[in-house]
C-alpha cells in the first residue's frame, strides 16, 4: 500500500479544503505517517476521513479539525507544548514536527510506552511520552506556550489553564451538547484567561471532565 500517496489524497482533500492552509500544518501533516499511530489492523484506514478508535476512550480525531485547531494555536518553532491525553501521539507528533519540544501525556503506562516506540519509530526527537494524572497536567514541567487537549470535555480544569505560559494557548473542545462541541483557543495575559471559539466539531469525548449534576429541590 502507498501510504505517500494516501498521505498526499488526506492533505488535498481532507486538509486543505477545509481552510487549513497553512504551510507549517500542512508540512506536518504531508509529512508525519499517520499509519504508524493507527492500530495495525487497521492501518488501510489510516487516511480514511473518519474517528479511529486506538484505545478505550482514545481515538484519532478527523483531519480537518485538528488542522483547524493547530491553526488556531499558532505554534512557533521555539514554543514547548503539551499534548494532554495524547493517546496514540499522532497529534503530538504534529506539534513535533512544528515546535522545539512537546510532551505527551497519558495516565495508562501501555499507551505511554506504545507513543515512545511510535516516536522512536518515526525519528522524532522533539517529542516525549510521559506518564501522569491527565487532570492535573504537568505543572513540574510548565510553563507551556502551547496545550493541545485531544477529547471533548463539558468542563476545563483550572490546573491546565495555570500552567500555560504568558501569551501561551491552550486548545480544548468544549462540549455544547448533543456530541457537539466548540473548539475554544485560550490565551493567557498575566492572570486572565481570555478564549475564542474558532469552529464547531466532535472529536473524541474525554472521560472524567462531566459537569456535576446540580440537584434542585
Amino acid at each position: 500500500m502507498d501510504f505517500a500517496k494516501l498521505r498526499r489524497v488526506m492533505v488535498d482533500s481532507q486538509v486543505r479544503v477545509n481552510d487549513v492552509t497553512s504551510p507549517e500544518v500542512v508540512s506536518a501533516f504531508s509529512t508525519i505517517p499517520r499509519e504508524v499511530f493507527v492500530p495495525k489492523g487497521m492501518r488501510a484506514s489510516a487516511y480514511a476521513e473518519l474517528e479511529i478508535k486506538t484505545a478505550d476512550d482514545r481515538a484519532m480525531w478527523l483531519p480537518r479539525d485538528l488542522g483547524k485547531m493547530l491553526i488556531g494555536l499558532e505554534a512557533q518553532p521555539s514554543d514547548v507544548s503539551l499534548v494532554i491525553a495524547a493517546g496514540d501521539g499522532y497529534s503530538a507528533a504534529l506539534l513535533g514536527h512544528m515546535t522545539d519540544a512537546v510532551i505527551a501525556l497519558e495516565e495508562d503506562e501501555a499507551l505511554v510506552d506504545a507513543m515512545a516506540e511510535r516516536f522512536a519509530e518515526i525519528g522524532m526527537d522533539e517529542a516525549v511520552a510521559v506518564q501522569g494524572e491527565i487532570t492535573k497536567g504537568l505543572p513540574d514541567q510548565g510553563p507551556f506556550d502551547i496545550i493541545l487537549i485531544a477529547g471533548m470535555v463539558e468542563t476545563v480544569p483550572q490546573a491546565w489553564l495555570d500552567q500555560l505560559a504568558e501569551g501561551g494557548r491552550m486548545g480544548v473542545v468544549v462540549s455544547t451538547g448533543r456530541g457537539v462541541g466548540a473548539a475554544r483557543i485560550y490565551k493567557r495575559a498575566g492572570n486572565t484567561f481570555a478564549y475564542r471559539e474558532a469552529f464547531e466539531c466532535c472529536p473524541p469525548i474525554l472521560p472524567g471532565f462531566e459537569k456535576k449534576t446540580e440537584f434542585v429541590f
